[in-house]
């Protein structure tokens, strides 16, 4: 068992050298709290996270599929890019802008790089494919994504033929709100070798523009091997959101995705007046994510895992997935880590894919090191200016008989202008009888 330190946690540590050098990620943890505080969208003051456990527990006792560290659930079918995404290995997204007809009040798009120049101006993603090709990338899933693809209707099929052409075995999706469609389109599409369309549904809208979009997820059955919808959930919306599983079961899809509603960092108003907080803690390890949605909502992710449940219940068919903002973290942390050179100290967490380590600290140092060293190719190295032994976390249990606080370190390889650093962004608490390497990295 780890135990996360925070500020009620801190006093649990009995050396001292340890509680002040984990006093230091506690105060780190609390200014990046205050940043998220200022951001205009409260956080809220409620923990979830023993609820949310109880239902995954109760979904998994169910025969729900638990997943990429309880990050990802999901019952009766899964995209396999869906699959794919939690490393990111052989998968590339493209779009050719970010341009879009909608004005989504949760839209997370304004902060990708490059926002402002790529509304009004286009990518050129056959080049791209091309590069891909060139450089002789492994590419098992191809996307293609916005804004809205379908207002560059002639480069998106182009894309999707050059896709077919190049990467023949690949499996290719395209999100979409499903807006411009229709069926010849929907035609060009198939003949061009899409394998998968996700569209989106907004809660938000009137009842006409929701039968619209059922009404292009039906067409759509005609056309394309498996079609989808990606939607956020928000918190308050599980009654509605119920018809809507039973209408998309009716119309026959293959699956839809349940994504964890997050605040973009921008509308904070309508987030504030709509009464939604920030989930807290928002991340299981505070980090700068590449992925741009923002930060997670209170409650969307147990709403989530209440219409899970509903679909198994009521005997659907189709597959629902909870993708939490978690899951789509993964595959960045996997592609920063797992082919680097490992400290002889580091574990790659086949967990969560961050790098872990056990440190002992001051006087515990002296009734570690003897231990260590009888240990068959022990790895630990001596860290004078924290004053704390490094060591592997297989080790820790060779110190079952000792008395010891031990801190459980969670690391990443962070590119940087001159190479590859080693960062440690997080330390927890264990004991050597309570610590389970299987179960607990």
């Amino acid at each position: 068992m780890i135990v996360t330190i925070d500020r009620n946690t801190l006093s649990n540590i009995k050396n001292p050298t340890f509680q002040s050098y984990a006093k230091t990620y506690v105060e780190i943890y609390e200014d990046f709290m205050t940043q998220i505080a200022q951001a205009g969208v409260e956080v809220d003051s409620q923990d979830y996270r023993q609820v949310t456990q109880k239902k995954i527990v109760r979904l998994r006792q169910k025969g729900a599929i638990v997943r990429n560290d309880d990050k990802s659930i999901y019952v009766n079918k899964i995209s396999p890019a869906c699959l794919a995404c939690q490393t990111g290995l052989g998968s590339a997204t493209f779009f050719i802008s970010l341009k879009c007809h909608r004005d989504c009040f949760y839209c997370f798009n304004p902060n990708q790089e490059g926002y402002q120049q790529f509304i009004s101006n286009k990518r050129d993603v056959i080049a791209e494919l091309d590069q891909i090709k060139t450089n002789g990338h492994l590419v098992e899933h191809l996307a293609l994504t916005g804004g809205e693809p379908l207002l560059h209707k002639d480069e998106t099929i182009a894309f999707f033929q050059h896709a077919r052409q190049e990467f023949p075995s690949a499996y290719t999706r395209l999100y979409t709100s499903g807006d411009h469609l229709n069926a010849q389109t929907l035609q060009e599409l198939k003949d061009a070798g899409l394998r998968e369309i996700r569209i989106s549904i907004r809660m938000h809208d009137l009842e006409k523009e929701h039968r619209h979009t059922f009404d292009m997820l039906s067409l759509s059955t005609k056309y394309i091997p498996a079609v989808m919808v990606e939607m956020p959930i928000l918190p308050g919306t599980f009654e509605v959101m119920k018809e809507v599983l039973r209408e998309l079961e009716r119309i026959g899809i293959f699956s839809i995705n349940l994504l964890e509603f997050c605040f973009p960092m921008n509308n904070a108003e309508v987030f504030h007046q709509r009464g939604y907080k920030i989930k807290n803690p928002p991340y299981r390890v505070p980090y700068n994510y590449w992925y741009a949605g923002g930060l997670p909502i209170a409650q969307s992710e147990l709403e989530c895992l209440d219409l899970i449940e509903f679909a198994m219940d009521s005997g659907l068919g189709l597959g629902v997935h909870y993708c939490s903002l978690e899951n789509k973290h993964t595959g960045q942390i996997y592609q920063q880590n797992y082919n680097q050179p490992l400290p002889k100290t580091s574990w790659f967490s086949k967990k969560d894919y961050f790098l872990k380590s056990a440190k002992v600290f001051g006087d515990d140092i002296q009734e570690v090191l003897p231990v260590l060293k009888k240990v068959k190719r022990a790895r630990f190295s001596l860290n004078h200016d924290y004053n704390y032994l490094e060591f592997h976390v297989r080790h820790v249990k060779a110190l079952k008989d000792l008395d010891v606080d031990v801190g459980i370190s969670t690391s990443v390889f962070e590119p940087r202008e001159d190479g590859m650093y080693l960062r440690e962004l997080k330390v927890d608490y264990t004991v050597p009888k309570a610590f389970d390497f299987e179960l607990d990295v």
